[in-house]
């Protein structure tokens, strides 16, 4: 046994990824990669677009319901059609890291934490923001 191999790796120690999501065991391009920034960014204004426009129809444009529209949005479509419609409209879905379905739970938390925004500009190397880390989820191109 080699004297490198007997260490133990501490948390936060770990090298940095090749590319995103090889310690996740996805593949670095094509289906079922990570979504790079590009087509995250698209999505987030294609769902912000739309939740400013049910605010305004709705409430005359309030960012406190904005806001509010914007978390349901993705809570509603994340475990029914696999990610918000920005999202389905850029090809990408969110996916439980275990498999199987995302369940109720895990957009909830992603979804809250996404609202308060600070925990989606906090990344690791494989792309996932600190909202998918505590849910357990990455959002993958479909």
């Amino acid at each position: 046994m080699s004297d490198s191999s007997s260490k133990s790796v501490s948390f936060g120690q770990l090298a940095p990824s090749e590319w995103p999501g090889e310690r996740l065991g996805l593949p670095e391009r094509g289906p079922r990669s990570v979504a790079r920034v590009g087509r995250r960014l698209a999505a987030l204004a294609i769902d912000w677009a739309l939740a400013v426009a049910a605010s305004s129809l709705f409430f005359n444009y309030n960012g406190f319901a904005t806001t509010l529209i914007f978390v349901g949005m993705q809570i509603v479509f994340i475990p029914t059609i696999g990610g918000s419609i920005g999202h389905r409209l850029l090809g990408l879905r969110v996916v439980a890291l275990a498999g199987g379905w995302v369940g109720l739970w895990r957009p909830v938390v992603r979804s809250v934490l996404l609202g308060i925004v600070v925990p989606a500009l906090v990344w690791d190397s494989d792309q996932r923001g600190f909202h998918d880390k505590i849910a357990g989820t990455v959002l993958i191109r479909a």
